[in-house]
């Protein structure tokens, strides 16, 4: 999808957070291998541990349809602020465990200024199913 069009799909997905208490929206859409997208958002709720990011959102959508890692090319992130984000921590746990490590994050800011991301430069010595043996 091209950078533009992946932006205006972002900020229609983006107007269906619900960040009531922290004010925080994000938008999140998982491309995968075949072109199938998937998008997410941040759900907040008063309890913060009850609710869910952008990014879980979209992948745990995708792996409810039945995709898995192998299935997973990029996954596009917007925010509201002219800061360019990358997923929270909890989020690169999930990443890291349902995702393959040359995923891309591509990460926009409200201004449609974007930057690139490898999951496993961001996850490097990341806690994962090899951990558990």
């Amino acid at each position: 999808m091209e950078k533009n069009q992946i932006f205006q799909r972002l900020n229609q997905v983006l107007k269906n957070s619900s960040s009531l208490y922290y004010h925080y929206p994000v938008a999140a859409i998982l491309e995968c291998h075949d072109g199938k997208l998937y998008p997410g958002v941040n759900i907040e709720t008063s309890s913060p541990q009850a609710g869910i990011c952008a990014e879980r959102c979209a992948i745990f959508s995708a792996m409810a349809d039945g995709y898995r890692k192998e299935h997973f090319q990029r996954i596009y992130l917007l925010n509201q602020t002219k800061n360019i984000i990358t997923p929270c921590f909890i989020c690169r746990q999930a990443l890291h465990d349902y995702c393959n490590p040359d995923l891309e994050i591509v990460s926009y800011n409200i201004l449609g200024e974007s930057k690139t991301y490898l999951l496993k430069d961001l996850c490097q010595n990341a806690f994962g199913e090899d951990s558990l043996k």
